[in-house]
């Protein structure tokens, strides 16, 4: 969440941030903040006058009993029982205070950077860059970009060539559990080990230290990285236990750094984990959720960074080229987006989307964000580093993004890579499927 300091000392910045973000009633929300704040800090101030006056009178008590004046040493007694009422009161009007100030400061949304585009949706966010052509920066928008691949001859769509070579069962999936669990069978599930272990040997090779976290997390993981209280109607709940399936490896090992003072010497640590997502999106119908293309079960690689103020940026950008790296090493056409502030999530500073083309569907399928957060998760957390300089202890920066999720690149694999033999496999994976082709 935002930081105090940063809202009272740059309230004008901040305000035109969530506007920025088209968060509803912005100046009215920071202006509230602003008044509970001042009314817990100047109950702290009363509270702390009251203190040093009754540690004074306490003081003054024991004088006048040594001196043998009882009378006005009971007064000075009832002053002093009179003042530790109004603590108490004060006390209550602090904590009251203090909640409602977390209250609200979870419900407002960081502010994305100087250099997020204007927009209010998806259509206004920004392609800065695709192997299909070069883009003009801050020019080429979603809404005005043209340069899809031209596709000669028709493709099957991808749970049309899965039902053809008995990849993928979405029928048996429903069967056991319901729409939008899959079951892999065969070469498909041994497309998903491939790729799951390819995109891990490369988190490996770019020095990401593998982490297999819980994919059930408590509401603390929840809290800390933004999910909770903002998106629980989208994840899974364990009621009994109180437990949340995670929608992304981010929970789990984002929550790691909970509440621990890193050293700046050890900064950028970087994480990547596998696991199972689970996310309970609204439903809907049509091509755009048929298939892989939704799912509330999928398998993901995440990459996490933990990083100082002045060089989470050049993190962002390494992230970034990693993420491009596989793509391109699957041979898949892409595009990268600098989305908009309109179409940015509740937590993110700056965010970047990759998109791979689907021939068969004949349109852009999102298989990665990649964020950096600036401290607003890193304050819901408590994450911290020490200045190695100074000793002084500041607020992290915290980063992740998908390298991959499997569903779509699945899907883009098998539409763009039929063949009237069968499947081409990409070359990078072929050590993995220790086959060239699914027939």
């Amino acid at each position: 969440m935002l930081t105090l300091k940063l809202i009272t000392e740059e309230t004008e910045r901040v305000i035109a941030g969530l506007e920025k973000k088209h968060f509803t009633c912005a100046r009215q929300a920071i202006e509230e903040v602003i008044a509970v704040d001042k009314c817990r800090r100047n109950a702290q101030t009363e509270l702390d006058q009251n203190l040093s006056t009754a540690k004074k009178l306490a003081a003054e008590i024991g004088m006048l009993m040594k001196q043998g004046k009882r009378e006005e040493a009971e007064n000075v007694k009832a002053q002093v029982a009179a003042l530790k009422e109004t603590n108490k009161e004060l006390e209550n009007k602090k904590e009251t205070a203090e909640q409602e100030l977390t209250r609200l400061l979870c419900q407002i949304p960081n502010i994305p950077y100087n250099e997020v585009p204007e927009g209010t949706c998806a259509e206004c966010n920004w392609v800065v860059k695709s192997n299909l052509k070069e883009c003009i920066l801050g020019q080429d928008t979603v809404g005005n970009w043209d340069a899809n691949p031209v596709v000669e001859t028709a493709k099957l769509p991808h749970w049309e060539l899965a039902k053809k070579y008995n990849l993928i069962d979405f029928d048996l999936g429903v069967k056991i559990t319901g729409a939008g669990f899959p079951v892999y069978r065969g070469k498909g599930a041994r497309l998903q080990r491939a790729l799951i272990d390819f995109f891990l040997d490369e988190a490996q090779k770019s020095g990401y230290e593998e982490i297999m976290p819980p994919t059930v997390v408590n509401a603390a993981s929840g809290y800390g990285t933004g999910q909770l209280p903002d998106k629980e109607g989208q994840m899974y709940h364990c009621e009994v236990d109180d437990l949340y399936l995670i929608p992304t490896a981010e929970v789990p090992v984002t929550n790691i750094y909970r509440d621990v003072i890193l050293d700046e010497k050890d900064l950028p640590i970087k994480n990547c984990a596998y696991t199972q997502c689970f996310r309970r999106e609204a439903g809907s119908y049509g091509k755009d959720v048929r298939g892989l293309n939704r799912l509330h079960e999928f398998s993901k690689i995440e990459i996490v960074r933990i990083d100082t103020p002045e060089h989470s940026a050049e993190s962002h950008k390494e992230m970034l080229q990693h993420v491009e790296g596989l793509l391109q090493k699957l041979e898949l056409p892409y595009r990268i987006l600098r989305l908009c502030g309109g179409d940015q999530s509740f937590t993110s500073a700056i965010c970047y989307d990759f998109e791979v083309y689907s021939e068969a569907q004949q349109r852009w399928l999102e298989v990665s964000s990649v964020s950096n957060f600036d401290t607003y998760q890193a304050n819901r957390l408590k994450c911290r580093f020490r200045r190695t300089a100074t000793g002084k202890t500041e607020l992290c920066h915290t980063l992740n993004g998908s390298a991959l999720a499997l569903p779509r690149i699945v899907a883009a694999i098998l539409e763009n890579n039929q063949t009237p033999e069968g499947i081409r496999v990409p070359k990078v994976l072929v050590p993995y499927m220790g086959r060239e082709t699914i027939e």
